[in-house]
């Protein structure tokens, strides 16, 4: 297949599933969250294989190494070809632990409201 040399790095990172739009992946460069080589990266910078890309998702800061490069959008299987993933296990036991407990933040579930309506009505229904 004819690759290119070089490619823009919000193009990448859109097409290695980073971020569901191209557009959103400008704006996390467009914001410094976004590194290439341990520099802040503006969208247009261009991209090489070798090169390594460290992007802050919260809560995690993920690092990855440009392994190829493609013009278009890659199923979610086919992204080790072209990005490996160097994210520090640390990093990853960050995400392991932010998930939201639903019953203790937010609206109250179906089966939690009717609790707290028997528990002020009293029962009488």
């Amino acid at each position: 297949m004819n690759e290119p040399e070089e490619m823009r790095v919000d193009k990448w990172l859109f097409a290695v599933r980073l971020f569901k739009t191209r557009s959103q992946a400008a704006d996390a460069c467009r914001n410094g969250k976004v590194c290439l080589n341990d520099a802040p990266a503006k969208a247009a910078k261009p991209l090489k294989p070798g090169d390594t890309v460290t992007v802050r998702q919260s809560p995690i800061t993920r690092t990855l190494k440009v392994v190829g490069l493609t013009e278009r959008r890659v199923g979610a299987k086919l992204v080790p070809d072209f990005a490996t993933d160097e994210t520090p296990p640390a990093e990853l036991e960050k995400l392991r632990h932010a998930k939201r407990d639903r019953t203790e933040t937010g609206r109250p579930t179906k089966r939690n409201r009717r609790l707290i309506h028997r528990f002020t009505d009293g029962g009488q229904t």
